[in-house]
């Protein structure tokens, strides 16, 4: 019988499928549609101090083989997020609970992270430092290596759990970007966010998106992925949680090939609201098909 088991600092998953922040809600309205403890874990809508609306509309635009969103990360705030949103995700689900925190200035990131940090519900703290849909705040962050260390050593300050900082694709290099969160104590990284894209509508000659650009993902984007995690894996020695076009339990063993530890499946749970499932369900039979008799055996081996 194959091992699906995996461990993120310290915190067991029992397989390493986990949906991607804004593309899950906060696990509970998903519950109704099959039992979420299939999953590893859960990486929860992000979340800032303040209640935000988001941009405005439209703000999601097809393309092919993926998508471009400007949501632009509503939320009810953090209060809201550990009083009512991490209990109610903790009744439906025993797994790793990922509380994905977004910021304007360190200060934000700090006390958000500390406060989802002292949440018991809480296993592990994402940082995402990496949003391309809000102006002066994620990206502005996650572009430049000192201001990444800047906001890695400060929530670390702050917090006992596990701190992945989910890392931008919009970037020259990002080996420097992931180095530079190593080395001001980040546990591990998830990688990689979005990256910026644009569609028109060609009758109105006008952005389809209110917010003109947006983040791109999808399957087209997997092949980029895969590439920054293998390079960030040759970089780095903490562990990574692969994020981006993952659609399948093949993508699944080829992005922990590449280096992740975890895998994160975003776009596609929009596209198909059970792809998490049906992709835990095929892992052993991919894996005993390859001859893979443990995940922690192939990460990294390219």
């Amino acid at each position: 019988m194959v091992n699906t088991e995996v461990n993120l600092c310290g915190v067991r998953l029992k397989n390493p499928v986990v949906p991607a922040s804004g593309t899950f809600g906060f696990g509970v309205e998903m519950a109704g549609c099959y039992d979420l403890n299939v999953l590893g874990g859960i990486s929860l809508k992000g979340t800032t101090r303040d209640a935000r609306f988001g941009n405005e509309c439209p703000r999601i635009a097809e393309t092919p083989s993926g998508m471009i969103n400007s949501v632009g990360l509503q939320n009810p705030g953090i209060q809201a997020f550990v009083e009512q949103k991490l209990p109610m995700a903790r009744k439906c689900f025993s797994g790793a609970l990922i509380a994905n925190i977004s910021g304007f200035s360190v200060d934000e990131y700090v006390e958000c992270c500390a406060k989802a940090d002292a949440a018991p519900e809480t296993d592990i703290i994402e940082v995402n430092i990496s949003c391309p849909n809000v102006h002066g705040g994620g990206l502005a962050f996650g572009t430049s290596a000192k201001a990444a260390a800047e906001v890695t050593a400060a929530v670390k300050a702050v917090c006992r759990k596990p701190v992945f900082i989910k890392l931008s694709p919009n970037v020259t290099d990002i080996t420097e970007i992931a180095r530079a969160c190593q080395d001001a104590g980040a546990d591990g990284l998830t990688l990689i966010n979005t990256i910026l894209g644009m569609r028109i509508d060609i009758k109105r000659r006008k952005p389809v998106l209110a917010n003109k650009y947006g983040g791109f993902s999808g399957q087209a984007v997997f092949p980029v992925a895969l590439r920054m995690v293998n390079q960030v894996a040759h970089t780095c020695s903490i562990p990574i949680m692969g994020c981006g076009g993952v659609a399948s339990a093949e993508d699944v063993i080829e992005m922990m090939m590449a280096g992740a530890t975890a895998v994160q499946v975003g776009a596609e749970n929009l596209r198909n609201p059970f792809v998490c499932k049906e992709i835990t369900e095929k892992l052993p039979t991919v894996m005993e098909s390859l001859g893979i008799e443990s995940l922690t055996d192939i990460i990294g081996i390219v």
